[in-house]
């Protein structure tokens, strides 16, 4: 197998592994906040706790890969991961909610390591195979999907207290992250490159197409995460069972991932921005969906929209990113990106906990519109201008 498709092969892999994690701790944390917490206010914060540890960690991670390289980096992340987990479980035993959230601020790290396995095959594919590689890396994700809520559901009462056997199969999880990515062969950073600066991120910044990759990337986590987090209660609120939340949970990740297969070639074929423009459409699709009911089948359509918004999105935002940094600027053009998509995520982690509490389901997913919205126009925007300028240069 060429070099380029093994490492492919095993970020796959272990991007499956991350969102077993990251899916199952979605699963479960909530329904453990709102038994722990004294103020249910509170409820999403363990999910929160988990996206603000990996939105510190982003940079931090990122420039640690630059100088060490992707295999070092992958293998501390997955044993950070794995104490994440552990001090999880002890939180559990214990009944502390501050502990709990201590130990998904860990998880949190693990995953911002693993935020960098679709920039890893990127910059280890060929200039053609680079949508491709991330598209197919984030394709893995599809096993997690399913494994994810099906270890809550099974692990559950496996043990008691409740969950606490949850928190131990994720700790062999990251252990067995750890393993794939001690056999990745993506090799470092030259010396000079690992000391050369580049331009000025502000620089970088300016360009059209990155602002444009970091508001679809930042829309499509965001929305999707505001209205995923909060599913979990908003069907508990509605008296359906924690069977159909597994159940809704894992056809989102599905949808999340599955067009991963061909993602990379629609965007060959039809150009990122319009793939990007049809993500937009689709999270719409979705909030018109969801405000119109709240039964198992208003949950599932819903969620499987978002799960396909979501995709062209994040997919489409990191592939055009990949258009904006020369090599030496990877690091920190990475890291900011994923920062940014983070701190959002943390924002609506948060956000999602207070509104389903005080407004409700409807209320809370009408709040999605306007990034939405601004997502849609900025990437048409961007489109009418590369039209012009093809246009003028064939003139």
């Amino acid at each position: 197998m060429m070099t380029h498709k093994k490492n492919i092969a095993l970020l796959a892999a272990a991007q499956a592994l991350l969102l077993t994690n990251g899916i199952t701790l979605v699963a479960i944390n909530g329904l453990l906040g709102l038994q722990l917490a004294a103020d249910k206010r509170l409820a999403t914060l363990p999910i929160t706790t988990y996206v603000i540890g990996g939105a510190l960690a982003t940079l931090p991670a990122a420039f640690f890969m630059k100088r060490h390289g992707r295999r070092a980096g992958f293998m501390l992340g997955a044993g950070i991961g794995m104490l994440g987990a552990l001090i999880s479980a002890f939180a559990v035993s214990i009944g502390s909610f501050w502990l709990l959230c201590l130990g998904t601020v860990f998880a949190g790290i693990y995953n911002a390591f693993g935020q960098q396995y679709r920039f890893a095959a990127a910059d280890a594919a060929p200039l053609d195979w680079k949508g491709k590689a991330i598209s197919l890396t984030l394709a893995g994700g599809i096993l997690g999907g399913v494994i994810g809520p099906e270890v809550g559901k099974l692990t559950r009462t496996l043990l008691e207290p409740t969950y606490l056997a949850s928190y131990g199969a994720l700790i062999g999880f990251a252990a067995l992250s750890m393993l794939i990515a001690s056999r990745l062969d993506i090799p470092p950073l030259s010396v000079s490159e690992q000391k050369a600066v580049g331009r000025p991120l502000g620089t970088i910044a300016r360009q059209p197409a990155f602002v444009v990759a970091v508001l679809a990337a930042s829309c499509g986590y965001g929305v999707m995460n505001l209205l995923m987090t909060a599913t979990p209660l908003a069907m508990d609120i509605c008296g359906l069972p924690f069977s159909d939340t597994a159940f809704i949970l894992q056809w989102h990740v599905i949808a999340m991932f599955a067009p991963s297969f061909f993602t990379g070639n629609l965007i060959k074929r039809f150009g990122v921005l319009n793939i990007l423009i049809v993500g937009a459409a689709l999270m719409f699709l979705c909030i018109g969906i969801a405000v119109s009911g709240a039964t198992l089948m208003h949950f599932w359509w819903a969620l499987v929209l978002l799960g396909l918004g979501w995709n062209f999105l994040f997919i489409g935002g990191t592939t055009l990113l990949t258009e904006t940094y020369r090599p030496e600027e990877k690091a920190k053009v990475q890291g900011t990106n994923d920062f940014i998509v983070l701190g959002v995520q943390g924002l609506t982690s948060l956000s999602s906990g207070v509104l389903i509490g005080s407004e409700g389901w409807t209320s809370l997913n009408t709040y999605a519109l306007p990034i939405v919205a601004m997502t849609a126009l900025a990437s048409t925007l961007l489109w009418l201008r590369r039209r012009s300028s093809r246009e003028a240069a064939g003139t």
